[in-house]
């Protein structure tokens, strides 16, 4: 595996932990185990979006502008290291 295929990886399986971070927030508490270990993760990244992008209604968007940007360094990446 090379080093473009590894950050690639990573990045995919980052995205991949917002998304179930994102999904698990509707159908958990806020104090199960697994919510929590993931929002320890996934919070570090979505609290500077959060004092930027301000939450609309009952929507938190911080999530899907995470995943967005997370494709956007995979791009950059991939392009500049390839």
């Amino acid at each position: 595996m090379s080093f473009v295929g590894l950050v690639q990886m990573i990045l995919t399986f980052f995205m991949w932990i917002v998304i179930a971070s994102a999904l698990l927030s509707f159908v958990l508490p806020p104090y199960h185990p697994l919510r929590e270990a993931l929002d320890r993760i996934v919070d570090p990244f979505l609290n500077p979006i959060r004092r930027v992008v301000p939450m609309a209604g009952m929507m938190d968007f911080s999530p899907m502008i995470l995943i967005l940007l997370i494709q956007i360094v995979s791009m950059f990446l991939n392009s500049i290291l390839r």
